[in-house]
């Protein structure tokens, strides 16, 4: 079904917007066109099958200056930053980016002998196309480090675009990550990965056409490229502030951050440079507290500690920011301003809403009285495109005090559609929730009609009337969005309830790297997570695993409805033992073939009772990726 014009009070909220920004201010288009050197000539970056993987013209219509009626005009202005600005950008001396190719920046940073790459991307068809503008441009030199700079995808994906692993197992290229780094990388995509995925097809306008009436950015870049991430093993963990390396006789210092952006991360400065790299700790909008695709939430308080430390710790040593996101920022003075408003727009959500939290204000009421003060919400670079004031507030809350509030009537309320169906006859029936709901909309008061009409939805959602005003509202308050993902889930949801949950393949959540890289212990969990309680419940299963290629032993134990397991055991009367490699388990967890399929050809061996082994699996559940969001 089509997109629908924005209403005149929609044309109303974004014009009122567009009068206060402060249009005056520039800077940010000179910084993203400083230092350019090229692009590609052709625009789209294909898959080693031909498919696209990246489109630098993607966005054509973001070269108008002026914002249609149909978006949120500070985010247009973000989106044309991101859009519009591709190509290979000289930062510095001896220090470049690759922008526009991904959500994220690749930097490369030229050391005696060759480069050194930082973050490079999400995917390797991306990151290789990146590469290849550095060589024409600057000359083929050898890679000789790559850094992850934190443990998000978008800042390692690509790493066999660039690098390869034989080269590392050579030991001609150093791969450096902070602490912990592999851990969380694989973890927050293997456990709750499938949810987490869908989600991030919301929060990313996967399925929502690129348009003015569609998906025009995230605000932290345009989107995810397509194609197959990769992981490459580090080679060198960073453990401290303070820790040097020398690579190639370029001196690095760093200042670990785990637990702000991410719960790997670092900062680091090149003091040959005077340039500091910020990693995502600094961007040019607030980030998440929060993120909506779904995670734990981060510490908005160690953030802004993490941010004071470093303008104290790389005082007068750097005259230049650049980060894994967006363009640099040029100048000592300005560099300054840049920490110090980033750190104090963090501070200001966490202390302010512990304030009125502790005067007894909740959840749902305080981000209805935040603002951030004028010195911080003026710059630009504390807009709210990609985390948002309301609900990064809602992430401090949540943090401190949990999803309950303390009001006892929101302590167990009903689910949805139950709820639904009361709601629906409290109202006095389908047809004049309708109409109340029909009314509020006409006058513009799309927040409450998602409110209310969800609760029919829910309660009968073949109500195709309900779907279509339910959308509607979704789809104007997505053209008022400032926040990327915001208009991106509204879009998301408004064109479920018009189409339907659509069939198409489900995205791969994980990499065959990242399976391959996934600790056993982490790869049980997994199986623990996918147990079906109820159906085990009841029974007592015992399985040895032997891993010869790798030589490692598990006991798998299914008791009181749960799956539990040991490592490094042997569990002399176990009902069935199984012998294999770990090669074998990821080809099966892969996909590329089954259990049975890997028994039947002795790559895989059962002891004792294989029915036992048969009954195991017929415990596990499976995750169907296209699950519904809007409707029950």
């Amino acid at each position: 079904m089509a997109q629908k014009d924005a209403t005149p009070f929609t044309e109303a909220a974004n014009k009122t917007l567009l009068n206060e920004l402060h249009w005056e201010d520039t800077r940010d288009f000179e910084a993203a066109a400083r230092g350019f050197i090229a692009s590609l000539d052709e625009p789209v970056i294909t898959t080693s099958d031909g498919r696209p993987a990246w489109d630098l013209g993607a966005y054509p219509f973001l070269e108008e200056e002026t914002a249609p009626p149909s978006v949120n005009p500070s985010l247009w202005r973000i989106s044309r930053l991101n859009a519009l600005y591709h190509g290979l950008f000289q930062v510095s001396d001896g220090i470049y980016q690759i922008r526009g190719f991904d959500l994220s920046v690749m930097s490369i940073v030229e050391t005696d002998n060759g480069y050194i790459v930082i973050d490079p991307l999400v995917t390797v068809p991306v990151a290789k196309a990146g590469m290849e503008l550095v060589y024409r441009h600057l000359g083929q030199k050898p890679i000789v480090a790559v850094i992850y700079t934190h443990s998000h995808i978008d800042h390692w994906g690509g790493v066999k675009g660039v690098i390869s692993e034989d080269d590392v197992r050579a030991g001609k290229v150093k791969v450096i990550a902070p602490e912990h780094f592999l851990e969380h990388a694989i973890s927050e995509n293997v456990i709750a990965g499938n949810v987490m995925s869908r989600r991030a097809s919301y929060m990313y306008g996967n399925l929502v056409p690129k348009g003015v009436k569609g998906q025009i950015g995230t605000g932290l870049g345009q989107t995810t490229s397509a194609g197959t991430p990769s992981l490459i093993d580090p080679t060198d963990s960073i453990t401290a502030t303070g820790q040097t390396m020398t690579i190639d006789g370029l001196e690095i210092e760093f200042q670990m951050t785990p637990g702000a952006e991410a719960p790997a991360e670092f900062n680091f400065l090149f003091p040959k440079y005077r340039a500091l790299c910020m990693a995502e700790n600094c961007s040019h909008n607030m980030h998440n507290l929060y993120t909506l695709r779904g995670a734990q939430v981060r510490d908005p308080k160690i953030w802004a500690a993490y941010l004071d430390e470093a303008i104290d710790r790389f005082a007068g040593r750097y005259d230049l920011i650049f980060a894994s996101h967006h363009w640099p920022t040029w100048g000592y003075e300005a560099c300054i301003d840049y920490l110090k408003k980033q750190r104090d727009m963090y501070k200001y959500l966490h202390d302010e809403t512990l304030r009125l939290a502790n005067q007894g204000y909740t959840i749902l009421e305080i981000p209805e009285i935040i603002e951030l003060p004028a010195e911080l919400f003026r710059a630009w670079y504390n807009r709210g495109y990609y985390g948002s004031v309301n609900h990064n507030v809602k992430a401090v809350y949540q943090r401190y005090l949990g999803f309950f509030d303390g009001n006892p009537a929101n302590l167990h309320p009903l689910p949805p559609e139950a709820a639904g169906k009361l709601y629906v006859d409290l109202a006095g029936g389908a047809d004049a929730l309708l109409a109340k709901a029909q009314q509020a909309f006409d006058e513009g008061n799309y927040r409450w009609v998602a409110q209310v009409v969800n609760h029919l939805v829910f309660a009968d959602p073949d109500n195709q009337a309900a779907r279509q005003l339910q959308a509607d509202a979704l789809e104007q308050m997505g053209y008022q969005a400032e926040s990327g993902p915001w208009r991106n889930f509204y879009l998301s949801g408004a064109k479920e309830l018009r189409d339907g949950v659509l069939d198409l393949p489900a995205p791969k959540a994980v990499s065959p790297d990242t399976i391959r890289a996934t600790p056993l212990d982490m790869f049980f969990d997994l199986l623990a997570v996918r147990l079906i309680g109820p159906r085990a419940a009841g029974k007592t299963i015992v399985l040895n695993a032997h891993f010869t290629d790798i030589d490692e032993r598990y006991v798998l134990t299914i008791e009181n409805g749960v799956l539990n397991y040991a490592r490094g055991k042997h569990a002399d009367h176990a009902d069935a033992s199984l012998t294999t490699t770990r090669a074998t388990l990821d080809q099966i967890a892969l996909g590329e073939a089954t259990a049975a399929e890997k028994l039947a050809t002795g790559e895989a061996t059962i002891e004792g009772d294989p029915a036992k082994f048969v009954e195991f699996l017929s415990l596990l559940d499976t995750f169907e990726f296209w699950f519904n969001i809007v409707t029950p």
